[in-house]
């Protein structure tokens, strides 16, 4: 690639979900914590039982799932921002680097959870569960039947992250002397039209056969198998966030030139919408009361590449926004997206202790929506301080990050 500049290392630290929650507001980039917060609140809003659901809220809840569609762009911006950055600068990858500072940040509050779904049982959200070894091996996300088991099933998408660590490290160090712009072009063209084509086949030979014998609840787990949960189908979320990193980073004039916010924003707007509007065309699936997430032949298709193409416009938006919006004064917005992954793991198994403890017939409307989320947060506070925290506060001592004097 033509390296024209590399962004400055102080971005690049701020989008780094590790910063302390007490200087978030000080050391994190706004935009992409605005999205983190987001996602992470339409992800918990998606797992909500209808009836608990505030009526102003009711309309948002079916479309919650896009919530992890906006994780894996801001997962494959900030990991490629990263690995590119330290391969244009030092000529190369340090793996093990890289590797030890993903599991410090996933590992430990990961292990946790799953320990406590594996040995208390009654904790679970689900009654069965997926085997343990599936979730250590970060393969669950295959053949994963959520009626045979749909405990902790929120992990399938760590599933997605963890073997895009795997891989882009390796695919960034063979692309670094060899791609062109072109190349590269042609290489996420692929990506995109491989993973629509392989979602329509996959629909037409295992799940639209089922919906025309009108077996909606078998096609849904059948649909979640084949086609939602597996890594080769959700590429375009993760593919999309690496694409802008390498732009901001190696065209850095030409992002500038023809991409202010202004285009930006309304180029992302329009494919969210877009996108929106395609996962709204129910067809055969209207009269069920299916989740959304549920999609027909064109959502599952087309629908997942044109909202996380948005979802990429808008932080590259909010990206060159930074100096104006970074002057917002959002420590709850902040403190949100630095929960976020505690939040992630355990807004499920926290919805069933809600049960367990107050009655089901008390988490309804907006009283049930309030204890809801104060609990949510509550663990979630508790698990980051006490795990999360600590382990990001040895893993800076013991591995090292890219030195400033050799990023300037």
């Amino acid at each position: 690639m033509n390296i024209i500049t590399v962004a400055s290392p102080k971005p690049l630290d701020s989008l780094d979900e590790a910063a302390p929650l007490e200087s978030a507001a000080t050391l994190r980039a706004l935009g992409p914590d605005l999205l983190r917060a987001l996602a992470i609140l339409l992800v918990m809003l998606a797992h909500l039982p209808a009836d608990a659901t505030p009526l102003p809220l009711a309309g948002i809840r079916p479309y919650g799932w896009i919530g992890v569609d906006i994780f894996f762009v801001l997962s494959g911006y900030l990991i490629g921002h990263q690995l590119m950055t330290e391969a244009a600068r030092r000529h190369g990858v340090d793996f093990k680097a890289f590797y030890l500072r993903r599991a410090f940040r996933i590992l430990p509050a990961f292990l946790l959870v799953l320990a406590v779904y594996t040995f208390v049982p009654s904790l679970r959200d689900a009654p069965a569960m997926q085997p343990a070894w599936r979730f250590l091996t970060f393969t669950v996300n295959f053949g994963l039947d959520p009626r045979l088991g749909s405990a902790f099933t929120e992990a399938w998408s760590l599933s997605v992250e963890e073997h895009f660590y795997l891989a882009l490290p390796v695919l960034v160090v063979l692309l670094k002397r060899r791609a062109t712009a072109g190349f590269i072009a042609l290489l996420v063209a692929t990506i995109v039209i491989a993973g629509m084509g392989l979602r329509f086949a996959l629909w037409q030979s295992h799940v639209g056969p089922i919906t025309e014998m009108q077996a909606y609840r078998e096609a849904f787990a059948v649909y979640l198998r084949e086609i939602y949960y597996p890594t080769y189908n959700r590429l375009d979320g993760l593919t999309f966030g690496v694409v802008l990193a390498a732009i901001r980073l190696f065209k850095p004039l030409l992002w500038e030139r023809y991409m202010p916010p202004y285009i930006t924003l309304g180029i992302g707007g329009m494919l969210m919408m877009a996108a929106a509007v395609i996962f709204s065309v129910r067809g055969p699936l209207a009269e069920t009361n299916l989740p959304l997430v549920f999609q027909p032949l064109p959502g599952a298709v087309v629908g997942f590449p044109l909202f996380s193409a948005g979802v990429a416009f808008i932080l590259g938006a909010l990206l060159d926004l930074q100096p104006r919006i970074g002057r917002w004064h959002l420590p709850a917005t902040s403190g949100i997206a630095t929960l976020a992954y505690s939040l992630y793991l355990t807004h499920k198994g926290v919805y069933h202790l809600d049960q367990m403890v107050f009655g089901k017939d008390n988490l309804q409307g907006l009283s049930g929506f309030v204890i809801y989320l104060a609990t949510c947060f509550i663990v979630a506070a508790t698990l980051w301080f006490l795990v999360e925290r600590n382990f990001l506060i040895l893993r800076d001592h013991l591995v090292p990050r890219l030195r400033r004097a050799d990023e300037a």
